[in-house]
């Protein structure tokens, strides 16, 4: 079952803390992972499981890297790593500098029953597939924020039955989505250093996403659909 959830991960246990800690344990100690849209049958509550791959941060100061995994059967990765290098290049430099690694993952068994669009773990930024057909089906009534979200995008909703509902992309809505939504909100989460909570962390990533992703390449009027020119003729 696919359900909007604000569920909340564990913290991984910080080596060291305060200010004499290294770079790496201070990444640590805000290695909060955060979802834009965590679904499956957990309950809010409970801690969401952090990534099948937990990469440590080095915080060297070295340029991010961008690793592609296979999506796994059924699915696909919506953009290319030379999209979301583009994507970031397009940002001020101080935001990528404690940014190390941005993965476009796979879709493990833990991940098809608990699924993600995306994830901030430390230094690290996941990516997640979709489904092949871009098609994604929910069986629980979603939330006016995600059906508002999504739109904002264009994503189109239609509930083919009762009980069930779909959101349908096409391949430039979906990369329009995970370039300047996704992506620019957890980016949002690694930047963070103030908020604690999950409400104020939430909502710092998504003024972020909204100020350097939507806004910043045109907002709604650029994501308008393009009118169809009819052509009138006329009787010589």
């Amino acid at each position: 079952m696919k359900h909007h959830s604000n569920a909340r991960a564990k913290t991984p246990k910080a080596v060291a803390r305060g200010r004499n800690a290294t770079p790496a344990a201070r990444f640590k100690q805000r290695a909060r992972p955060q979802s834009r849209r965590c679904v499956g049958s957990q309950d809010i509550a409970q801690p969401f499981s952090p990534p099948e791959d937990w990469h440590e941060p080095v915080g060297d100061g070295s340029p991010y890297r961008v690793k592609v995994q296979d999506p796994g059967k059924g699915y696909r990765h919506v953009v290319t790593p030379q999209q979301v290098r583009d994507r970031l290049a397009e940002l001020p430099e101080r935001f990528l500098e404690g940014l190390e690694l941005v993965q476009l993952s796979r879709v493990t068994r833990k991940k098809q029953s608990f699924p993600c669009y995306g994830m901030q773990w430390g230094a690290t930024l996941y990516l997640y597939p979709l489904e092949e057909s871009l098609v994604e089906t929910f069986y629980s009534p979603p939330g006016p924020d995600t059906v508002n979200e999504s739109k904002m995008y264009g994503g189109r909703w239609a509930q083919p039955e009762p009980g069930v509902w779909t959101l349908t992309w096409t391949e430039e809505t979906v990369r329009d989505y995970y370039l300047n939504n996704i992506l620019i909100h957890e980016l949002g989460h690694l930047l963070d250093e103030r908020n604690s909570s999950y409400t104020d962390r939430e909502r710092y990533a998504e003024w972020f996403a909204i100020h350097y992703g939507y806004l910043a390449t045109g907002g709604r009027q650029s994501r308008r659909p393009r009118q169809k020119v009819r052509r009138r003729h006329h009787a010589g």
